[in-house]
């Protein structure tokens, strides 16, 4: 599962010089995550957010989001709409294609006087009964609901209706929370059930194999045939057991939940780390970067992949590395020879070859305090 960490938000904020306590517009989606966290704490100037494919199932911490006038939670896993009456300037909220069911948790948005737009279609509230003609009355300051504007008279006679609107929507919000809590019941005891399962299977013999002789003798086993078999017999029986349980899962129906969306990514997850432990044991071990040739010369490496300069001028040799800002110092490792400056980045060689020889012993290195670059300067 995904989770809202400082390097995530950094590694979205790059059109800002990855300056998260600055940034204005911010891009999460599709991270897979589950809880809306941090950002009302390291964000706080966000005019923009998105979030949408995800899996959050509330809203909530982003209450101190002040500037924030674009909130984008399409396609998540949330039943209400609350927490935000602190987004002051707030004017287009996008929650498509979520579980919303209590539809008389909009008058929450009352408080945001500056929403225009609102979009709740693919919403189990979106199919009630005079849904559209509620949200109009109920939020006098929207100009567009679901990409539709609303028009003076649509209002004038969604205000007319609303006392006899009103109860019809609570009672089917009553039938709808009345269903969710018969989905979530059979949900938690489906999750129950298959957990046995697992540990029953986990647990078939004492290293996960069956056996079959209890009496066999070490000499039958002495040929190396006899002592690959079982190895390949278990990997493709896993691997059958495997394809089944997958054809099964997608083979069979559910309903549109939080809880299937959830249930669906697990069984993902758990998909990608059994195809990443054969992938790890199929993989071979990569030779280390050759830096030194058989003859002695060193050559040219940029494993890490990252800019730099060099200014050859008559007294030194200055090479500047457009290190990232925010990498830690503890993570750069330079070596300074008469022919070639050497820099391990994370553990990844950059290595070049000087155009004139210099001393090293007079060599030094620096962070730029602006940049963060890395920048060598050695005599000649």
């Amino acid at each position: 599962m995904g989770w809202i960490t400082e390097d995530l938000i950094r590694r979205n904020a790059e059109h800002n010089d990855c300056v998260i306590f600055s940034l204005e517009e911010l891009s999460l989606h599709q991270q897979e995550i589950e809880r809306l966290e941090h950002i009302d704490k390291w964000c706080r100037d966000l005019k923009i957010l998105y979030l949408q494919n995800n899996l959050i199932g509330k809203i909530e911490n982003v209450s101190k989001l002040k500037k924030l006038e674009y909130l984008n939670l399409a396609l998540n896993n949330i039943e209400k709409i609350e927490n935000l009456e602190g987004c002051e300037e707030l004017a287009k909220l996008d929650l498509t294609v979520n579980f919303i069911g209590e539809l008389s948790s909009i008058k929450t948005l009352q408080h945001n006087i500056h929403l225009k737009e609102l979009f709740l279609m693919g919403n189990p509230c979106a199919s009630f009964d005079h849904y559209r003609e509620f949200v109009v009355a109920t939020l006098p300051q929207l100009k567009w609901l679901d990409g539709k504007e609303i028009e003076p008279s649509e209002r004038i006679k969604a205000l007319q209706d609303y006392s006899v609107i009103e109860p019809q929507i609570r009672e089917q919000e009553k039938d709808h929370c009345l269903k969710r809590a018969k989905l979530k019941e059979e949900a938690q005891r489906k999750h129950q059930e298959e957990d046995k399962n697992e540990d029953k299977r986990s647990n078939a013999g004492f290293d996960g194999r069956w056996y079959t002789d209890i009496n066999a003798t070490l000499s039958s086993l002495e040929s190396k045939d006899h002592l690959q078999a079982p190895d390949i017999e278990e990997h493709n029986t896993k691997k059958l057991d495997n394809s089944e349980d997958d054809l099964e899962f997608w083979n069979k129906p559910c309903l549109f939940t939080p809880e299937s969306r959830l249930e669906t990514l697990r069984h993902m997850e758990k998909q990608r780390k059994n195809q990443e432990k054969l992938s790890e044991k199929k993989k071979k071990v990569k030779p280390p970067r050759t830096l030194i040739a058989e003859d002695g010369k060193a050559l040219n490496v940029n494993e890490p992949k990252i800019d730099f300069s060099l200014k050859d001028n008559e007294k030194q040799i200055i090479l500047d590395l457009a290190v990232y800002r925010y990498m830690d110092t503890s993570l750069i490792d330079v070596d300074v020879q008469p022919t070639y400056v050497r820099v391990m980045i994370k553990g990844k060689p950059f290595q070049l070859v000087l155009p004139a020889e210099v001393k090293p012993d007079s060599s030094s290195a620096k962070r730029s305090q602006t940049t963060g670059h890395l920048v060598i300067c050695m005599p000649k």
